[in-house]
């Protein structure tokens, strides 16, 4: 469940009861505008047709930063107006009626229908003010629009990383004010002046959904609605659906309840306004929001929804089953989901076959196996509506190892002619959904199956299985899988090899490549440069360069080498520093006739032997008329931080040539350019700057702040750039890069704090876990403490306040500590730990105790341990006589050591005497 609270039904601002006064606002305002457009017709065309002037200018501001997707100048506004109108804008206080259940009749007076959602906004502000008849309303309203329609300066580029900073008028929500009268007039003005109307190309569509995303993260959905009504384009579906995403994705991360209340009542608006436009209410709208109220066990609120999306669409009620069986799942009503599985179990009419659809996809997924074999019991498989439900069905089957009802389908749906395609779909997602199956145990029922249904599997589920195979590194399985497929004589597409390549570099199984060059060269599978890419990469990575040239050779034979082949190579003998090789592979591009590209002279700016020749690269680079990429960027930065040359690396962010989209990550490379190269003030003051811009630090730049921060020993502020690596992937290696730094200078409390957030990220991996908590005791013996407090400490508290049982290994690592401090009295607390743990002493255990106690003088007690120690492996027996041998010397020199020390005072006692 996202958030840190739980929803409850008893909240004062209960969501039922502001749905149903929603209701009836909407019916009041409507009763109430009659008689207000009569007293106001008048004074209202006048300034209907002010705003009507007004909207049109905008709407070709607007329709111009869409359009061109570059900043415009902002229309030039009188800056007193501009003033007086924020005055009013602050000193303004409407009252809200998603708060207000039943708001006194005065101050919910409609407006009437604009030609536009702006309009609407600002008329929603006149008619809430308590007073009628305040002129100061009216202004206020007129003021509003100016604001909404003048001051919305933005930058639509997407690469603009500012903060969009707007002020927003509309102080109250006003969705809820558009009756359905007011709707068809407001839709019905638009369609007479569809001229005006900016329509989108096909191509602009995408790009126009961005735009909706991007202003409803940065302003909010009401004010994107606004924004975007100001185009004279009416809202689709799609991006309704985006904005209740939104309200829903908010709700769902904030831990304040009130908040979480608003974002779903805005997101109700905008369901209202949905239907109230004239669109059906489908899934894709409504399913974001029934799962929300599951998710937080809202059973009244859901079963409102549910009532309301029936009456509107009777087809969605397979799918309102659905989700009405997950929330009886969620909220464990074991009675109603019975009553709801038996109440379809028997074959009737066409309506309890779908529902029956829809509980077994949501018994599924809810793991309910029970239920889910009891509408298997009387399922006709053959009845079953679609595709997608029928492979559910059988991830199912292989799930909850149901395989005699699996091949009882299979047999049926064969009968049934289905299709071989079909069958050998449904076979594969039965054999990869079956629960602690080795990738080639499904390989063979995979196999099983389909000899035993005489069905041949086809290209696709090849391709399938082998991908499946790759996702967990299993290559020499995906290339069994091909081999048998290019056996049957079925063609697998390149595609699949490169998911094949992939794997093997992931895995360092770089020695297959040439065995999947083989393959597609004997089965003529069709030539593609991405493919020969890939494969001198993996020859390049074990170093096979003379196998990575033969590669292109091949390829010269029928088509010409790509930079992007030559580029790997080079790339290669530079990890190699080959210097003088990578110079001969710019020499075999020129014979070859393959010009040099952005990224190859990436490669050279920083890998350059002379300061001097960055700029001459770059300049050559120019003179080719190559355009720099970002990695070019990179390199210059890298390049000249390496020569201490920090205001050449400065200046290179300055260039007008980086692209604005590109500018935070090189900014970011830079701060770990000055890190790493001892400059981390000037590094710091750069990330302060990003920070204060609300410009976020690509999170391997923050990464080496903090690698270089622990020598400085700012402890408080690796702290805080850690933080801001919390969603990161690169949070583990800092954080116990971070832990490493608090053990170094003891620093219990803030150790301490960071494993308990460790154990948090790996809850459900107890093994990730353990090794993770045997690396810090393993960098506390690595230290060679000569006290053992701090160890204790920590010990103490794993397992008090981490609440870890400590592992074998930990304690072994406690007792070599010990053996280093020569505490013998650490190393007894050390060994009734292993009793406490339930661990049982084994060889080692007894030979690190013995090594502690040798160490520290207790020659007793470690005879007494010596006598328990089996002696059968000679490599114990080596271990001890090492021990002996080293501690013993040690004894000796210390006892000779003491007894010149006592002839030494029993002489100079006779001198003075």
């Amino acid at each position: 469940m996202h958030g840190t609270f739980r929803r409850s039904s008893s909240t004062p601002q209960n969501l039922v009861s502001l749905f149903f006064s929603a209701a009836r606002l909407t019916f009041r305002r409507t009763k109430t505008s009659a008689a207000r457009k009569k007293r106001n017709i008048s004074g209202h065309s006048s300034s209907a047709a002010k705003k009507k002037t007004s909207s049109s200018s905008s709407d070709v501001l607007l329709k111009g930063y869409i359009s061109s997707v570059k900043p415009s100048p902002p229309a030039p506004y009188d800056k007193t107006k501009r003033e007086r109108s924020r005055r009013l804008l602050q000193t303004f206080k409407a009252p809200q009626s998603s708060i207000v259940p039943n708001p006194p009749s005065s101050s919910i007076v409609p407006n009437p229908p604009n030609s536009s959602l702006g309009s609407i906004v600002c008329g929603s502000l006149t008619s809430d003010c308590i007073d009628e008849d305040d002129e100061s309303a009216e202004q206020l309203a007129s003021d509003a629009s100016s604001i909404l329609y003048d001051e919305m300066d933005l930058n639509w580029d997407d690469g603009y990383q500012e903060h969009l900073q707007i002020k927003n008028a509309t102080l109250v929500p006003w969705l809820d004010k558009m009756a359905h009268n007011s709707i068809s007039l407001w839709r019905k003005e638009f369609s007479q002046d569809k001229k005006q109307k900016w329509v989108f190309k096909e191509g602009q569509y995408p790009r126009y959904k961005r735009l909706v995303k991007m202003c409803a993260m940065k302003l909010g959905s009401d004010t994107t609605v606004e924004l975007f009504g100001k185009l004279g384009r009416e809202n689709g579906l799609e991006e309704f659906n985006m904005l209740i995403k939104i309200c829903i994705k908010k709700a769902r991360e904030t831990t304040d309840e009130d908040v979480s209340l608003q974002e779903i009542y805005k997101a109700y608006q905008l369901f209202k306004l949905v239907r109230e436009s004239g669109f059906q209410i489908e899934e894709k709208t409504y399913g974001q929001f029934l799962m929300y109220l599951i998710d937080f066990e809202m059973s009244e609120e859901f079963f409102f929804f549910h009532e309301l999306i029936r009456e509107d669409n009777p087809d969605s009620l397979p799918r309102l089953t659905y989700y009405e069986m997950l929330l009886r799942v969620r909220v464990d009503d074991v009675d109603k989901l019975q009553e709801l599985c038996l109440s379809v179990a028997t074959e009737g009419d066409d309506e309890r076959f779908y529902r029956r659809e829809g509980l077994l996809l949501a018994l599924y997924e809810s793991d309910r196996k029970e239920e889910f074999l009891m509408l298997l019991e009387t399922l006709d498989i053959s009845k079953v509506t679609s595709v997608a439900v029928s492979e559910c069905i059988f991830r199912g089957l292989g799930k909850f190892l149901l395989e005699p009802f699996a091949e009882r389908f299979l047999l049926v749906l064969k009968e049934n002619d289905i299709g071989a395609e079909n069958i050998s779909n449904l076979i594969l997602e039965y054999a990869i959904s079956i629960p602690n199956l080795a990738v080639e145990g499904i390989i063979k029922k995979f196999q099983a199956l389909h000899t035993k249904f005489d069905v041949l599997p086809t290209p696709a589920q090849y391709e399938k299985l082998v991908t499946y195979s790759c996702k967990f590194f299993k290559v020499h399985e995906a290339l069994n899988v091909v081999d048998e497929a290019l056996e049957s004589g079925i063609a697998l597409s390149l595609g699949t090899f490169h998911s094949i390549l992939d794997a093997c570099d992931r895995s360092c199984e770089f020695n297959l490549v040439h065995q999947i060059y083989s393959r597609i060269s004997n089965h003529n599978l069709g030539q593609n440069n991405e493919t020969f890419r890939r494969m001198i990469l993996l020859c390049v990575k074990m170093k096979d360069f003379e196998g990575a040239y033969g590669m292109i050779d091949d390829w010269k034979k029928n088509y010409t080498p790509t930079a992007g082949m030559y580029n790997v190579i080079l790339a290669g003998y530079f990890r190699e520093k080959n210097i003088r090789s990578a110079q001969n592979v710019l020499k075999q591009m020129d014979d070859a006739g393959v010009n040099p590209d952005a990224m190859t002279y990436s490669y050279l700016i920083a890998n350059t032997q002379r300061e001097k020749d960055i700029a001459k690269y770059y300049d050559e680079m120019s003179r080719l008329g190559i355009t720099p990429t970002k990695q070019v960027f990179m390199s210059l930065i890298n390049a000249y931080a390496s020569y201490g040359n920090f205001e050449y690396a400065k200046e290179v962010i300055l260039s007008d040539r980086i692209p604005a989209k590109y500018l935070k990550e090189i900014k970011s490379v830079l701060v770990g350019a000055l890190a790493s190269n001892g400059k981390l003030s000037d590094a710091l003051e750069i990330y302060e700057e990003m920070k204060g811009a609300k410009c976020d630090l690509d999170p391997r730049a923050i990464k080496c702040l903090i690698e270089h921060y622990q020598s400085e020993g700012q402890l408080n502020k690796v702290l805080e750039l850690l933080e801001e690596l919390n969603d990161s992937p690169y949070w583990v290696d800092a954080c116990f890069r971070v832990i490493s730094h608090c053990v170094r200078h003891e620093n219990l409390r803030s150790t301490v704090d960071l494993l308990k957030q460790l154990k948090d990220k790996f809850v459900d991996a107890e093994v990730a876990q353990e090794v993770l908590f045997d690396e810090v005791f393993c960098l506390y013996a690595e230290q060679e403490p000569t006290d053992m407090q701090f160890g204790l400490d920590l010990l103490e508290a794993v397992k008090e306040e981490v609440a870890v049982r400590p592992s074998r290994k930990s304690l072994d690592f406690l007792l070599s500590a010990c053996t280093n401090a020569k505490d013998t009295k650490s190393s007894f607390l050390i060994w009734k730990e292993y009793e406490r743990a339930g661990l049982p002493y084994n060889v080692l255990s007894f030979v690190r105790m013995y090594q502690a106690l040798l160490a520290s003088g207790d020659r007793k007690s470690a005879a007494k341990l010596l006598n328990k120690i089996p002696k059968d492996d000679v490599h114990v027996r080596c271990v001890i006589n090492a021990c002996q041998e080293t501690y013993g010397k040690a004894e000796s020199i210390r006892m000779k050591e003491k007894k010149k020390k006592k002839a030494l005072m029993a002489t100079m006692g006779r001198s003075i005497r």
